[in-house]
């Protein structure tokens, strides 16, 4: 198994620190795993995105241009990364931001209302990790628990009493993309 995404957005919401709690966990599995962050000079408010490869087996190039995933957090990365998912891959959004939504009918395409729920939790900044929540429920691609465990080493110590509120969300986000069993 091998799982390529993008992770887009604005500087500051996020999006580097999903990509590597994704790596990190990936590496706890004891899994092959590219990160690879690309960012305005800008920073906070200016665009931000990320490649994860997660693999069974050895990642040949951690450059690609299509992805299995796309996750975009705002308008234009969704405009800009679209085109960028694989037939048959998916693309997860916030809807709460989004006001034009996705078109292509050859991906399966999955809106959060990432932003509302992160405003329900009184904490706007937790809408990256519903958002990741949301990716593992349906990816797969790494357990839970690994998730958590990376969270330690991506969050800076000075942060470590967020923890609690992140695994709140990022099981809040899993719920929201939980599919429904067939009747």
């Amino acid at each position: 198994m091998t799982h390529e995404l993008l992770i887009a957005g604005f500087g500051g919401q996020g999006v580097l620190s999903m990509g590597m709690a994704l790596g990190y966990a990936g590496m706890i599995e004891k899994k092959e795993v590219t990160w690879m962050p690309s960012y305005g000079p800008e920073m906070r408010g200016g665009t931000a995105n990320c490649i994860v490869i997660v693999s069974d087996s050895r990642i040949s190039s951690p450059i690609v241009t299509v992805f299995d995933t796309v996750i975009a957090l705002n308008q234009p990365s969704l405009e800009k990364f679209e085109k960028a998912v694989k037939p048959g891959g998916v693309l997860l959004y916030d809807s709460t931001s989004i006001i034009v939504p996705p078109t292509r009918t050859d991906i399966r395409v999955v809106p959060i209302a990432a932003g509302e729920e992160a405003v329900k939790m009184k904490n706007t900044k937790v809408l990256n990790m519903i958002v990741l929540g949301a990716f593992i429920e349906r990816a797969r691609v790494v357990e839970f628990a690994s998730i958590m465990k990376a969270m330690h080493k991506v969050l800076p110590e000075r942060y470590h009493h967020l923890l609690p509120l992140n695994e709140q969300a990022l099981r809040r986000g899993i719920e929201l993309a939980a599919v429904p069993a067939m009747a």
